[in-house]
């Protein structure tokens, strides 16, 4: 007879059933700036169907109507939400109008100047010698000049418009990202797939295009995301000094300008359209910061 009853309850315990393990959200997802991302959203949408948004017409003049003051004030209408500004025109239809020309100023811009800093920063990096110092030293001298005057200079002798400031924001803004292409470049050009490539007798143009540029696109694509919170602040800039969009064409910067004489009788002529400026900016700025994590496999979490 064994020292062990048989009767006994069993002292080892059944091992718990392995828990079904969850689906993991993609990488740098739970990190999405909801907020400035929902401001982007809102900001397509409104420059997209402005017609259909906007209450009234941006540049149809009501005098009778100046400087209402918002419908939340002692004085103000549900007819204009935001007020009129000092010719009777609707601040709220006006900022909605305001938001395409923003929106086309910095798309148009950097699909130019990002074109060219692309295609200038591949071809540096990847040829180097005397060609990537020659490139790198006009980017060199184009990042000394301001941008502001040359905007003014160009707005001299071109007239306003929307084209003189596609104009002066691609002559700056193509220096920086050919400046950061070419890095990128520099290495990617150093790795094993684009040695085994020349060995098989890829030309060089193959191997810029097959093998370079899909391997810059994620970096190129941050770039463009960070650069338009810069291109709006330089179209509010010039609108602001009187060389960007002609009147009577809304612009943001052009109607911070109007109300800056009016701040204290009309607070809502320039602290609107700044508000504006001021949230999309940001928003912008942190949508390209996630978006830099989230392409970026160094930074995402394991």
């Amino acid at each position: 007879m064994s020292g062990t009853d048989a009767s006994a309850p069993h002292s080892r315990t059944e091992a718990a059933p392995p828990a079904r393990a969850e689906a993991a959200p993609p990488a740098g997802f739970g990190r999405l700036p909801w907020t400035a991302f929902v401001i982007i959203v809102v900001l397509v949408v409104v420059a997209v169907f402005a017609p259909v948004i906007a209450p009234h017409s941006a540049t149809e003049q009501s005098l009778p109507d100046k400087l209402r003051p918002p419908a939340w004030q002692e004085g103000g209408s549900a007819t204009h939400l935001l007020g009129t500004d000092l010719l009777g025109r609707d601040v709220l239809s006006r900022l909605v109008y305001g938001a395409r020309v923003s929106l086309t100023v910095a798309l148009a811009a950097l699909l130019c100047g990002g074109g060219v800093g692309l295609a200038l920063g591949i071809v540096a990096g990847y040829a180097g010698g005397r060609l990537d110092g020659l490139i790198m030293r006009v980017v060199d001298a184009t990042l000394t000049f301001p941008t502001i005057l040359i905007a003014l200079l160009l707005t001299v002798s071109l007239g306003q418009g929307l084209r003189t400031i596609v104009i002066a924001v691609t002559l700056i803004i193509w220096a920086r990202f050919a400046r950061v292409v070419r890095g990128e470049v520099l290495a990617v050009k150093a790795r094993d797939f684009v040695a085994l490539a020349r060995v098989h007798g890829c030309s060089h143009l193959r191997i810029m295009a097959i093998h370079i540029v899909p391997n810059v696109m994620n970096t190129f694509m941050v770039l463009l995301t960070l650069h338009i919170g810069f291109v709006i602040i330089v179209e509010a800039s010039l609108s602001f000094l009187g060389a960007g969009i002609a009147p009577p064409t809304p612009s943001w910067g052009q109607m911070v300008a109007d109300g800056r004489s009016h701040i204290a009788s009309g607070w809502w002529l320039s602290v609107v359209p700044g508000t504006a400026i001021l949230l999309v900016v940001l928003a912008f700025n942190l949508f390209g910061d996630w978006l830099r994590d989230w392409l970026d496999p160094r930074l995402r979490p394991l």
